[in-house]
């Protein structure tokens, strides 16, 4: 029960990377159970959007106006993208138990990231510290959804 809470840490600090990683190890068949949210991610169209959406959330963090990720949309996203994440790399029977496990710790990482970025941001700006974010996130959610 690992991977959900790696995922969660993803989530954390982008709420839609889990389902940009999801949708590519669903699509080759890399996900560790064929359970309900895997075969929703292998869809094509919904893998598409999980994809986009991570995109436009990476772009828009970019932005000078971009709002915290603990305002309670952000949190929100998190709580569904993690718990969807959490219960995809879950084994059965253990699902709830996954989604859990990768709600609780996307919230406490949104906090504990958020203020991380905020120190990083006074010294580097918000640009570059979004893209060294990134840098991590991706492809730890990538390796997490892959690696079997």
């Amino acid at each position: 029960m690992l991977r959900p809470i790696l995922m969660g840490l993803v989530a954390g600090q982008r709420s839609m990377t889990p389902l940009a990683a999801l949708a590519g190890a669903a699509r080759n068949g890399n996900l560790p159970y064929d359970n309900g949210p895997a075969r929703l991610m292998s869809h094509p169209l919904i893998a598409a959007g999980g994809v986009a959406m991570a995109a436009l959330e990476m772009a828009g963090d970019k932005m000078k106006d971009a709002p915290d990720r603990t305002v309670f949309l952000g949190l929100l996203a998190r709580t569904i993208t993690s718990g969807f994440a959490g219960a995809a790399l879950s084994p059965p029977k253990r699902q709830l138990a996954g989604a859990a496990l990768g709600i609780g710790t996307a919230l406490a990482a949104s906090f504990v990231g958020l203020a991380m970025r905020k120190r990083a941001m006074r010294k580097y700006g918000q640009t570059s510290t979004g893209f060294a974010e990134e840098a991590i996130v991706f492809p730890a959610a990538n390796l997490i959804a892959h690696v079997r």
